[in-house]
């Protein structure tokens, strides 16, 4: 069984760079089994038929009445008919990019759990049928406003959705974004060694001081201020044990607003002074 590159095999202009892509999706026969490797997140809006789809430690069913938020990945799914002898769905793509510019403007960025579930069933209601009807892929191809268009429909179905179904559709969306390129964390680790305070940093990740502080103990496990303290002042030891520098010569680098507090700091962690290590 060969590996189908999802969306890859739909796109026709392999040159384009898409964050935002809708497929429709046909196929009359019995029953299709796919290995697929997802390469976007993706809604998968089935009309008529039933999918089930396989992942590493779980698996699900749907059929016309729900539908499927899919994370990217490498999944086995198989399509059947139903009653009718056609299967028909449509397939709504979306890049992290997308979803984190999403987040952004319209969440608090919290994430207050760990689970990573590949997926998210929706339970189809009328709204949402007429959402689904007015995708086409024909719609968004080749005219002059589609990207706009796509980008006022990707954000209408994830408003709807946070409005249905709240917290829990919202956790779900940030289980989505890849630990390597979570804008949070790039933005906290990019900051490790400045002297801002920590309402600063909070004010480049778009919380509030008292959102950063908890969404900070939910992907490190401590608090900011310990860990921040902690990571400077082991940074400021290999520095000095390295035997070029004085304590002087690096306490801005790492942080620190003036030599005293630093000092101070590094002895209660380590028990000795910063100039017993250099000298």
């Amino acid at each position: 069984m060969p590996i189908e590159n999802i969306p890859e095999i739909y796109i026709k202009d392999k040159k384009e760079n898409q964050d935002l892509f809708v497929y429709d999706f046909k196929m009359t026969s019995d029953v299709v089994k796919s290995k697929v490797n997802l390469g976007m997140n993706m809604f998968s809006f089935l009309q008529v038929g039933k999918k089930q789809v396989h992942f590493a430690g779980t698996s699900v069913a749907v059929n016309k009445d729900q539908s499927l938020l899919l994370k990217k990945g490498n999944w086995l799914w198989t399509e059947l008919l139903d009653t009718e002898a056609i299967y028909y769905c449509k397939l709504f793509f979306f890049s992290e990019k997308k979803l984190t510019d999403f987040l952004s403007k319209y969440t608090n960025n919290v994430k207050p759990y760990k689970e990573d579930v590949p997926y998210f069933v929706i339970e189809n209601d009328d709204y949402l049928g007429a959402f689904i009807n007015s995708l086409s892929s024909s719609t968004f191809i080749n005219q002059i406003y589609s990207s706009a268009l796509l980008d006022l429909k990707f954000e209408e179905i994830m408003l709807y959705l946070l409005n249905k179904y709240g917290n829990e559709f919202e956790f779900y969306l940030h289980s989505l974004i890849s630990k390597e390129v979570s804008p949070f964390k790039e933005t906290v680790e990019s900051k490790i060694y400045s002297n801002l305070k920590l309402e600063e940093i909070a004010f480049l990740c778009n919380m509030s001081l008292s959102t950063f502080k908890r969404h900070f103990t939910t992907e490190y496990n401590a608090s900011p201020e310990k860990w921040l303290q902690d990571k400077r002042l082991q940074k400021a030891k290999e520095l000095l044990q390295e035997g070029n520098l004085k304590a002087s010569d690096i306490y801005l680098d790492i942080g620190y607003n003036n030599l005293s507090n630093f000092s101070i700091a590094f002895k209660n962690k380590f028990g000795v002074s910063p100039t017993d290590i250099s000298n």
